[in-house]
């Protein structure tokens, strides 16, 4: 007998917000596929959740790996069927200085993770979502997105154009019975932001952050920047003259970079 509890998949569920999704999408009685690269680590997590063995399956994959990710996509249509939610969250975050050359493989990791591994995600769904006629694509984007910061060129980068994929790929879903939602997350506690040396303005739990985003999701918003009082700021910071936003960051610290 088939299960026919709604199905959500989520990429990068191995730490931080991907956990905190995972949880409450299971707390809200969702069958969970979860995707990472450390597929035992995730396995031991989930036992150690104390959810039955129907709730949850892990398929390990690397977003940056193309191949890998179909492969995983396509383990999950035939193990579990296709999901009524994809969550593509998987990122990272890494300082980036331009004049040392090493750092180029750090700008193109956070441009294949952040933004290729997002349409990698996607890929092997989004045919079948559109034969069934009803699905939905969410994408984890980041304040960042909206003005660059100094040292955080790679992500500032990846985030818009995460930003700008998903508002394309929404135009391409409309009128087929699919959402594409894009989650703007301001600084929420994570491994990502553990070392971040400036001030965090509305920072919050990553459990915090599921919760309006599981609300977000399933009321099907197609853009929401969580938290509310961020969203503010985001749009401020959009508004501001470049000298006065240079000013403002003037003496803010720098993303760490990765031998800092």
């Amino acid at each position: 007998m088939s299960d026919s509890r709604p199905l959500v998949c989520i990429t990068g569920a191995s730490s931080g917000i991907g956990q905190a999704l995972a949880r409450r999408f299971h707390a809200a009685g969702w069958r969970l596929a979860l995707v990472a690269r450390r597929a035992e680590a995730l396995e031991t997590w989930c036992r150690a959740e104390g959810w039955a063995p129907a709730d949850w399956a892990v398929f390990a994959a690397d977003v940056r790996q193309e191949a890998s990710m179909i492969a995983a996509g396509e383990a999950c249509l035939a193990q579990l069927g296709l999901p009524d939610v994809v969550i593509a969250n998987a990122g990272i975050s890494i300082g980036v200085d331009t004049a040392i050359a090493a750092d180029l493989a750090v700008f193109r990791a956070t441009l294949e993770t952040n933004l290729l591994g997002m349409a990698a995600t996607f890929q092997p769904f989004l045919g079948p979502m559109r034969a069934r006629g009803q699905g939905c694509l969410v994408g984890i984007a980041s304040v960042a997105a909206i003005r660059g910061l100094p040292g955080h060129g790679a992500y500032c980068a990846s985030k818009a154009g995460v930003v700008a994929y998903l508002e394309s790929l929404r135009g391409e879903c409309r009128g087929q019975g699919l959402q594409v939602v894009t989650l703007v997350p301001g600084y929420v506690a994570t491994p990502l932001t553990a070392r971040n040396p400036y001030g965090m303005p509305f920072l919050m739990s990553a459990e915090a952050f599921a919760g309006q985003a599981f609300r977000a999701i399933v009321r099907g918003d197609s853009y929401r920047v969580i938290p509310r009082p961020m969203g503010v700021v985001a749009k401020l910071l959009r508004l501001l003259p470049n000298p006065l936003f240079d000013r403002l960051l003037a003496g803010r610290g720098r993303k760490p970079r990765q031998t800092d």
